[in-house]
């Protein structure tokens, strides 16, 4: 009797239970305790807010970008790549149809 009542209530508000301690436990994880975390984060969002959509490197030298227009170019003349083509950008591929002689 005692079994049946006390399984009764932990079918009805169990639910609730785990549902709060949920919602408590990912307002905690979204803060960090370690410190090491802390500044980890700290970086990701400061890389972030420099960066600018992937376009360049983030705190790019006039050195460094010489170095890259330099790589980039030794890398078009290594593969063949034509003058003013964007080696960064994947490139586009077509497969045309061809023509099938029927089967009589």
């Amino acid at each position: 009797m005692l079994a049946t009542q006390l399984f009764s209530e932990l079918r009805t508000h169990l639910p609730m239970v785990l549902k709060r301690n949920l919602a408590v436990s990912y307002v905690a994880a979204q803060k960090a305790s370690d410190p090491i975390q802390q500044i980890f984060l700290d970086k990701l969002r400061e890389y972030k807010a420099k960066s600018d959509g992937g376009k360049q490197l983030v705190d790019m030298t006039p050195e460094i970008q010489r170095e890259l227009k330099a790589e980039l170019a030794r890398l078009n003349a290594q593969y063949g790549g034509k003058d003013g083509e964007d080696m960064t950008k994947f490139p586009s591929i077509t497969f045309p149809d061809q023509k099938i002689d029927p089967v009589k």
